[in-house]
């Protein structure tokens, strides 16, 4: 077993409750660990370029969307938060300049939200050093390492999705 927190904390339980298999928490204590440690080094680019947790998600919700414009819940389905956080998203990423909004072809109530040129310029060098910063938190891991951790993580997010 190697040697981590989580698997000192097992030990630990092992130790004081034996009747109790602590196993899971190798999984799922280094899961919320990893995510804590990847969350910390993957939100530089986003900070340094001034935006708030979460604004690249709608930048880059909308860039991957091409040309068309999204509505605030279609935003919101996309990026899994609900309507109010994407209007105070795209309030911030519009008063930058980086989306507009616009009224609804279908309904002059609704509105559409689109990235400006300015903000398809800022998603286009943030996804890229995105992505790089991504690759090197997997080096550690082969590509067919890499692969297979994506379909066990891809099983487990289908079994909560159920």
């Amino acid at each position: 077993m190697q040697t981590d927190a989580v698997a000192a904390m097992v030990q630990q339980w092992g130790r004081q409750r034996p009747d109790l298999d602590a196993s899971p928490m190798l999984v799922v204590g280094r899961m919320f660990r990893l995510t804590d440690a990847f969350d910390r080094k993957l939100r530089a680019p986003f900070a340094e370029a001034g935006l708030g947790n979460g604004d690249f998600d709608v930048l880059a919700a909308l860039r991957r969307c091409g040309e068309a414009s999204l509505s605030a819940g279609e935003l919101s389905r996309t990026v899994l938060v609900t309507t109010g956080a994407i209007t105070k998203r795209v309030d911030r990423l519009e008063e930058r300049g980086l989306v507009e909004r616009t009224v609804a072809d279908e309904d002059a109530r609704g509105r559409r939200i689109a990235l400006t040129a300015e903000g398809a310029a800022l998603t286009d060098r943030l996804i890229a050093a995105h992505l790089e910063n991504q690759r090197r938190l997997l080096e550690p891991l082969g590509k067919e390492e890499r692969e297979q951790l994506g379909e066990l993580l891809a099983k487990l997010t289908a079994a909560q999705e159920d």
